[in-house]
């Protein structure tokens, strides 16, 4: 077992959520209550990441946070932090590619709010943010935990983006999906095994408990 791909595969998937949790929460409710002109192109943007292959988005995000990038040369010199093959632009690149693991989830759960219960709230005297808190949170939350823990799983188990632009480079950017990959092309298929059926149950046990918490939830409202 590598244990340090696995607990690097965790910080990976807790900083992710983290970081993408707040932002995804507000662009999900903000797509499910605002009708706008163009909706459907940001919409299309936000599934993106699902829809392309990993190679073609890992290849892109290289060129993007590379040294010889403006973002890339800009990091470099003014925070002195590279963000290719590093543990940062990792994570700038897991927030990119879990966006609809997150979005679509939170965006779904806020659009089967009757709108009229805003309005209700509204009306009793609720500022937009108690209205957020106590009102359309407790609603969309079996939604949330949902994307909450497909994110946090995606994370575990994504290779393509991961592999282009973090490589494997242990203890900084190998994942315990990359050392899955290393111990199948060194033909150490116990260690291989070892490590997939780990991630195969953890996955089939986070999503299971994710279910049975929101059929719980959704039995008391």
């Amino acid at each position: 077992m590598d244990w340090q791909a696995l607990i690097l595969s965790l910080q990976l998937a807790a900083a992710t959520l983290a970081v993408l949790l707040p932002a995804g929460l507000w662009l999900g409710r903000w797509l499910a209550r605002t009708p706008f002109a163009g909706k459907a192109w940001i919409e299309a943007l936000v599934v993106l990441p699902l829809v392309l292959p990993p190679t073609v988005l890992g290849y892109y995000l290289l060129v993007s946070l590379g040294g010889a990038s403006p973002l890339g040369a800009w990091v470099r010199e003014h925070l002195g932090v590279q963000l290719s093959f590093n543990f940062p632009g990792l994570l700038i690149a897991s927030v990119i590619f879990n966006v609809p693991f997150l979005v679509q989830p939170v965006q779904r759960a806020f659009e089967a709010i009757p709108a009229d219960l805003a309005e209700a709230a509204a009306v009793s005297g609720l500022s937009a943010w108690q209205t957020f808190w106590r009102v359309e949170l407790p609603l969309a939350w079996p939604g949330v935990l949902s994307a909450m823990v497909l994110t946090f799983v995606h994370t575990l188990g994504e290779f393509g983006v991961v592999l282009m632009v973090g490589g494997s480079i242990p203890g900084e950017t190998r994942t315990i999906a990359i050392s899955i990959y290393d111990r199948v092309q060194s033909f150490d298929l116990a260690g291989a095994h070892q490590m997939a059926l780990l991630l195969l149950v953890f996955s089939l046990a986070a999503v299971a408990a994710s279910f049975f918490a929101s059929a719980r939830l959704a039995v008391r409202r």
